[in-house]
């Protein structure tokens, strides 16, 4: 039953994640149309080695290909989305409320402590990204708030939460990889690894939630240093010779 669960909610969590970067983006219709493509067609590779096993640690790849599945589309999107361009002029009209909001899905972090009391992923693995998750969550609409409203220390409260969220995913894909079966030393045991996270629907988190989910962490960065330069240029005040 929390299969069914999972795909009905990593699905639409995926479809959400996707319509904030092509809705809020400044993109023409063209661009947004090949953005969404590409989207797609990730997606559609995402769920293609799910089926297949292409990513498992016993019948296809393992870690190794995982980590790459992780890492590349997020170095991906950072450099672009970091370097002068139109892509860096989109992403950067994404409000920064939006930025963080989303993350409130965060909250669905449940699933894996949910699949630990099952006995299908082990400690400390599952309770640490899960409840990570559910306490970056928690804290994604209030966050945004204060920066919607630029409430008292509004920015030292998203650059502490953007960077414990980032550390969560972080923390949570160096876990996952500990608990894959074959790891010397890891934290795999008999009854249960990180290996589910190679299959249906479980790896849309790991291979396209979390690279896209980083991401968004890394455009608030941004947002908080240009606007921290905004604000010191704003309160600079010239002197001129008497």
């Amino acid at each position: 039953m929390i299969d069914v669960i999972g795909a009905v909610v990593l699905g639409t969590v995926s479809a959400l994640v996707v319509f904030v970067y092509l809705h809020f983006s400044a993109w023409t219709a063209r661009q947004r149309a090949i953005a969404g493509g590409a989207f797609g067609a990730w997606f559609a590779l995402v769920v293609a080695c799910g089926a297949t096993g292409l990513l498992s640690a016993v019948r296809g790849i393992g870690p190794a290909g995982l980590g790459i599945a992780v890492i590349v589309p997020f170095a991906v999107l950072s450099y672009l989305g970091t370097r002068p361009g139109a892509l860096r002029d989109a992403f950067g009209a994404i409000p920064l409320p939006v930025l963080i909001g989303v993350h409130a899905m965060r909250l669905l972090g449940v699933l894996f402590v949910l699949l630990f009391w099952e006995g299908r992923l082990p400690a400390p693995f599952a309770p640490a990204a899960g409840w990570g998750d559910v306490a970056i969550g928690a804290l994604a609409l209030p966050v945004a708030y204060m920066a919607a409203t630029r409430a008292p220390a509004w920015r030292v409260a998203t650059l502490i939460w953007s960077a414990l969220g980032l550390f969560d995913l972080a923390d949570a894909i160096f876990l996952g990889a500990a608990s894959s079966s074959g790891i010397p030393f890891g934290f795999a045991n008999g009854s249960a690894s990180s290996d589910l996270m190679t299959t249906l629907p479980w790896i849309l988190i790991p291979c396209f939630n979390v690279p896209l989910l980083a991401h968004l962490h890394i455009l608030v960065f941004q947002r908080l240093l240009r606007s921290q330069r905004a604000s010191g240029h704003g309160q600079h005040i010239p002197r001129h010779s008497v």
